[in-house]
């Protein structure tokens, strides 16, 4: 079952898991490619760099499907786009934390947010 089949604001548990494997996944392709473009001086400073942009990734998708999910709940109003903009900048707002920098979490909950709104909207509009 993928993330779109189940209902808005409920399973919480089941969309959280699919958001942080997908986020994982991602994670692992993105680290693949930088240590590729940016090859490290051992073994082990890749394995380092490919765990740290990993964990962070699949942390972020399980913060963006829980907060999503938990907002529409919170808020009764399932399919509202700004429960996405909510999960979303909630993900940014870890970046910022984990990057040690204000400016990023700024920066990063905005784009993430408009981004996760913006995917929502288009998704409702075509009426799936």
């Amino acid at each position: 079952m993928g993330y779109w089949d189940l209902q808005e604001g409920t399973d919480c548990v089941e969309k959280t898991w699919i958001t942080t494997k997908l986020a994982t996944a991602l994670g692992l392709v993105g680290s693949a490619y930088h240590i590729v473009a940016y090859q490290p001086d051992s073994a082990l400073v890749a394995l380092q760099r490919a765990t740290n942009t990993t964990v962070t990734m699949a942390t972020m998708g399980a913060i963006f499907g829980m907060a999503t999910c938990l907002t529409a709940q919170a808020r009764e109003a399932p399919d509202d786009p700004v429960n996405y903009f909510v999960g979303g900048c909630a993900s940014g707002i870890f970046l910022g934390a984990r990057t040690h920098s204000a400016m990023t979490g700024t920066t990063a909950c905005l784009g993430l947010g408009t981004v996760a709104f913006f995917t929502k909207v288009a998704r409702w509009r075509d009426g799936r």
